[in-house]
């Protein structure tokens, strides 16, 4: 496998080749051969409404993960407190799994703390790169990777982060996350051609919300169907806003087929009680969201039940999981296959790319790549395209309806 991807990733002809052995491959990253959402809870953290605030704690001190000859930064929030702190520790530990499965990679990972800011991501991409670093993973946050995109390509040096906001993205900047740009088309795309003609939506009042919200029109618009009524709210206002919502949505004739709701927690747990309450029957108008819908809570809500939301499939993250757990003893969090995903590219390019190994050629390579979460590549202005599967809430599971694909089409 590894002297396949050494002659077939750097020749953009080659890509009916590759993705017959990436079909066949589903596991590839799983075992450390080669090269992921950030979807559920953690989803709106590492866009700009999670920024964290300036640690009060003291920069946690850089280590290195092993030995090899090639030197690439990995950039978290190890100070900082909270969500953000559980997820870099859970990255960072990610990270560590990613090299000891691959068969003796031939890289050094610097590890530092960001502090979950700009400034400190600018300070540790300077000292990365200082230190000899020719690639950097990370940071999480939208600010952060800014601000170390700044520094590294002023350096020559390309960024691949975990941040879900677009414009974090740059060329030399690409984002690994789950963008929920491509969780709304994916969405809004199966359920025209389901048959659903009329949308509406409840927004919620945050920067994920309104990422969201442009990201629907626009679908609605490219597929050709017509938004009736839009709502935003915030978690005070749920219960009146979806009364709105139910005046078209509600009763025994519906205006609409379906209602997009791209929140999670209790707030979408709020949402769609409001609405079953205000009349609005789940078994006549689908409700539709995004992968931040992916936990269990969730599942189980009456409401929600025959909902449709885009995520990528769960097997690839289930068995990570398993054996991260059979590592440490806890959990990961649901973004921490993004930390293997990048250190397992990484070791993957310096194997078989030579020179090359992190050029903008390489990286946006129109094959991409095989993940833990399914296949993805990167495009040239920084953002990623992945394979998404469409689930449905069904009785306290969510069930694939229409699978992620095995390969990406055409274009880049």
């Amino acid at each position: 496998m590894t002297r396949f991807l050494a002659r077939n990733l750097a020749r953009p002809d080659a890509a009916p080749s590759l993705w017959r052995r990436l079909k066949q491959a589903a596991l590839v990253l799983a075992t450390g051969a080669l090269v992921a959402s950030c979807s559920g809870g953690l989803s709106n953290m590492t866009g700009t409404d999670g920024v964290a605030p300036e640690s009060a704690a003291p920069s946690v001190p850089g280590t290195t993960i092993g030995t090899g000859n090639v030197k690439v930064a990995l950039l978290l929030p190890l100070s900082a407190g909270g969500q953000a702190g559980a997820a870099a520790i859970s990255l960072r530990n990610a990270a560590e799994l990613a090299m000891s499965e691959f068969s003796e990679p031939d890289i050094q990972i610097l590890v530092k703390d960001d502090r979950g800011t700009a400034d400190g991501a600018r300070a540790a991409a300077q000292a990365a790169i200082s230190e000899g670093a020719e690639l950097i993973l990370g940071p999480l946050f939208a600010d952060a990777v800014r601000a170390a995109g700044q520094v590294a390509r002023g350096a020559g040096r390309p960024v691949i982060a975990f941040s879900t906001d677009a414009g974090a993205a740059a060329p030399g900047v690409y984002l690994l996350s789950f963008m929920p740009e491509s969780e709304v088309e994916r969405v809004v795309a199966y359920a025209a051609r389901q048959g659903q003609r009329s949308f509406a939506a409840l927004i919620p009042n945050t920067a994920y919300g309104r990422v969201a919200q442009a990201a629907f029109q626009t679908a609605v618009a490219r597929n050709g169907r017509r938004i009736v009524a839009m709502e935003t709210f915030d978690r005070a206002s749920a219960a009146a806003q979806a009364a709105k919502i139910a005046a078209v949505a509600g009763g025994a004739s519906p205006q609409v087929n379906a209602v997009f709701i791209p929140d999670s927690g209790d707030s979408l747990i709020a949402v769609a009680q409001a609405l079953q309450g205000a009349g609005v029957d789940p078994q006549k108008v689908r409700m539709l969201g995004t992968g931040v819908w992916n936990e269990a809570r969730v599942f189980s809500q009456a409401g929600l039940q025959g909902g449709w939301f885009a995520a990528p499939e769960t097997a690839g993250f289930n068995a990570f999981a398993q054996r991260y757990r059979a590592k440490y003893g806890s959990d990961p969090t649901r973004i921490a296959t993004l930390g293997y995903d990048a250190v397992s590219l990484a070791a993957a390019l310096v194997r078989t790319q030579g020179q090359q190994r992190f050029s903008e050629p390489v990286l946006t390579n129109a094959s991409g790549f095989a993940g833990a979460d399914g296949v993805f590549r990167f495009n040239p202005n920084g953002t990623n395209e992945r394979g998404l599967a469409v689930l449905e809430i069904r009785n306290g599971t969510a069930a694939s309806v229409s699978p992620a694909p095995r390969q990406l089409g055409a274009g880049g």
